[in-house]
């Protein structure tokens, strides 16, 4: 997975290598402090996981370099809704 870092399609997408090291390390903490995975992936390794939903286009840096979800259903937006409230 870590192939596609290499690759400057990746670094284009989120444009530029300090965004995409931006939006790797805040949606890194995020996974660590209990976020879902937005990716179905059998596996237990986070940068992967990241980069997959980079990869299709599921999370993004804001204006504010703030990692944004794209296009979450409603039952995503409601299942998010709980687990914040859930950990405030």
């Amino acid at each position: 997975m870590l192939d596609e870092l290499k690759e400057e399609a990746i670094v284009n997408k989120v444009g530029g290598r300090f965004k995409l090291s931006t939006l790797i390390q805040k949606r890194l903490i995020a996974l660590n402090t209990g976020a879902r995975p937005l990716v179905d992936m059998r596996t237990n390794d986070k940068m992967a996981i990241v980069i997959a939903e980079i990869i299709q286009d599921k999370i993004y840096l804001d204006v504010n370099n703030e990692v944004r979800v794209r296009s979450q259903t409603a039952q995503e937006t409601i299942r998010d809704a709980i687990f914040n409230s859930n950990t405030d």
